[in-house]
């Protein structure tokens, strides 16, 4: 049974100053457009249409906050990254992104969902390096992991966990499917703990990856970004 079962929405926020103000603990989730975040959330929720998940990159453009229980939300960021998307809509995400980010008090932390075929890329460094300095948490799901081998899946794990290491001991990752719920268990009680909710007895504790050998998987282009870092790809 999902620890975040009772999630009903709550509010759409298009400035900063109409924030919910009863909020106490909340959990931000963040990722490129069509990397799978509207879906990890309906998922993590156990509904089918809580978040809505659109054909079209970039539909997400405000704030939108999910109850989980009194004073304690989930927050579906605008996506980013999507060329196409009008002036005027980069500008309003631009003006509630970042301020959102780097001053929200009651934001307890950030879930950063990225394709795990495609990891890491240029935006989500850029992200990571705007929430970073807030020393609260950065939990990455690595969706759409049912479309990789279990080889590949160890690998892009170890190549994640090895570009994260420049931000801080602050980041975490794992592996995540919305279509076979790879990962929700783990999930769970990572964020539970984030927000004080009590994760439930039939909930197990993460199994972690097998530890063999990975062969490197096919595409890497994405992860490219680290090279800048000192980390060769």
């Amino acid at each position: 049974m999902s620890l975040f079962r009772k999630a009903v929405f709550h509010t759409t926020v298009a400035n900063l100053q109409d924030l919910p103000m009863d909020s106490v603990c909340e959990i931000a989730f963040a990722g490129r457009s069509n990397a799978g975040k509207s879906s990890a959330i309906n998922t993590l929720a156990d509904h089918t249409r809580l978040a809505f998940v659109s054909k079209t990159p970039g539909r997400t453009q405000h704030l939108n906050y999910f109850t989980l229980a009194e004073g304690k939300y989930f927050v579906d960021l605008p996506g980013y990254g999507f060329a196409k998307a009008p002036e005027e809509i980069r500008s309003q995400w631009e003006s509630l992104l970042g301020p959102y980010l780097r001053h929200r008090t009651t934001l307890a932390g950030l879930v950063l969902i990225m394709d795990s075929r495609h990891p890491l890329t240029d935006l989500d460094a850029q992200l990571i390096e705007l929430f970073a300095p807030s020393g609260k948490p950065i939990h990455v799901l690595l969706s759409k992991a049912d479309k990789l081998t279990r080889m590949e899946q160890a690998e892009v794990v170890r190549e994640v966990k090895a570009g994260l290491l420049q931000f801080g001991s602050n980041c975490s990752v794992q592996l995540f499917s919305s279509f076979n719920r790879l990962g929700v268990r783990e999930a769970e009680l990572i964020l539970g703990g984030w927000l004080g909710m009590e994760v439930p007895d039939d909930v197990p504790p993460p199994t972690g990856l097998r530890t063999e050998k990975a062969a490197r998987p096919k595409n890497r282009k994405a992860i490219g970004w680290s090279a800048r870092v000192g980390k060769k790809t």
